[in-house]
């Protein structure tokens, strides 16, 4: 976590997304701290993406302030991208290129030159050194996310934007994904999450956000959420095995419908 008196690297102030008469997000503020795993958790609709999307800038907000590492988002987006790394769920990276091919040509994109050496020592350090020479297209789903992740890291972004990292990855390779995340905050690293997957949410996030219907309901360490709600009436009835978790709570808070 960061020091005393340190700055976030993220700040959300009073942000608002609307889609026409839709509003997606309603005065939505949190932030996220240096060497913090920050999980923002909500049903399908409830305005996570927007939210991320916002703070990625692939949407321009109605009103609201975003801020990477001091730099406003609209007044600098050139540094707040410099900033940021982004693993989406889904990758548009080139099929036909080969790991190798790929790596070099978004080192570029960064500034970054690799030798054949350099690339080597990443393929072994990602445990794909003996995948350079396949194509992308031909790489496991946890291979592919191996690829993606270190892309979105290569350049030492102080905040990486990860969505639903594991959706879709065998156990294994979801457990190797939540140590590279550990990892990352470690060496000063802020991650911002989004996850379906409470068990992830609660095993990895130093603390997460709750959004539904647009509005953040809460927002707080995991456990603190669920001791703060444990005794709540709509908890306790979500709850299957009489130990109240996090899904309970997030069940509790978000109602038991089933969203589109």
């Amino acid at each position: 976590m960061s020091l005393p008196g340190e700055s976030p690297i993220l700040e959300v102030v009073d942000l608002n997304v609307r889609y026409g008469s839709v509003e997606a997000v309603k005065q939505v503020s949190f932030t996220v701290q240096t060497r913090e795993i920050f999980g923002l958790l909500g049903p399908n609709g409830a305005g996570k993406t927007s939210t991320l999307s916002a703070v990625e800038g692939l949407l321009k907000p109605d009103s609201g302030l975003i801020r990477v590492a001091g730099y406003d988002l609209l007044e600098h987006p050139l540094e707040v991208r410099a900033n940021l790394g982004i693993q989406l769920q889904t990758t548009s990276f080139q099929p036909e290129l080969t790991v190798r091919e790929i790596l070099r040509l978004f080192g570029g994109m960064y500034g970054l030159s690799f030798t054949q050496e350099q690339i080597s020592e990443i393929l072994t350090n990602i445990h794909l050194e003996d995948s350079g020479k396949k194509r992308y297209g031909q790489l496991s789903g946890g291979q592919q996310q191996r690829v993606s992740l270190f892309i979105a890291t290569m350049h030492e972004p102080k905040l990486v934007l990860l969505d639903e990292p594991t959706s879709g990855l065998d156990p294994q390779s979801r457990r190797n994904l939540w140590e590279k995340m550990e990892s990352m905050r470690e060496k000063g690293h802020a991650i911002l999450l989004t996850t379906h997957s409470m068990e992830e949410a609660e095993s990895v996030c130093d603390r997460i956000a709750i959004i539904d219907h647009g509005r953040l309901i809460a927002i707080d360490a995991p456990d603190k959420l669920i001791d703060g709600h444990r005794n709540d009436p709509d908890v306790i009835r979500a709850s299957r095995k009489g130990k109240v978790t996090l899904e309970d709570v997030f069940i509790g808070l978000t109602g038991r419908t089933i969203r589109q």
